[in-house]
């Protein structure tokens, strides 16, 4: 018999998902527009260390994850969580195979958030990205504008 203690309550990740992510802390370096100092990028990177990234300001915002060697790439999962004001976001997920010097989109999207019924999304991506240097992600919390500040609850990487 096989046994492997695991963790609950983490939103959007089932139990057979923990051996298969990437443990981000010890591969990337992160660029960001910016960070709000009670919500930083390490709370959306490293699982359940606390709420997910906020940024300091409003508007659009990008996330760049710098990996030190060249990795493949084969899934990627995105929660995004919202409790407090019905908007519409947009997000571009981009990769590079050389650093940034080009870039390949992998998705944009749009939805809705409506709370409190609407107030979750949760994006899981099947991907073949064969040399990935760079990772990007642009937020744009609200297309019509405001002062909504962007914000990431998970991101994870296999």
């Amino acid at each position: 018999m096989r046994k492997q203690i695991i963790q609950q309550g983490t939103p959007g990740i089932t139990a057979a998902d923990y051996q298969d992510w990437l443990e981000l802390e010890h591969l990337v370096q992160v660029e960001l527009t910016s960070e709000d100092a009670g919500h930083p990028i390490e709370s959306a990177l490293i699982m359940n260390t606390g709420s997910g990234w906020r940024a300091q300001q409003a508007g659009k915002q990008t996330i760049r994850l710098l990996f030190d060697t060249p990795r493949r790439i084969s899934r990627i999962q995105l929660l995004f969580q919202e409790d407090e004001r019905e908007r519409t976001q947009e997000f571009v997920l981009r990769w590079s195979p050389d650093g940034g010097a080009s870039c390949r989109e992998i998705v944009r999207q749009q939805y809705n958030f409506s709370p409190p019924g609407m107030s979750r999304e949760l994006e899981d991506y099947v991907v073949d990205l064969d040399g990935l240097t760079m990772l990007e992600l642009t937020i744009i919390p609200d297309i019509s504008g405001g002062e909504t500040r962007a914000s990431l609850a998970q991101l994870r990487i296999a």
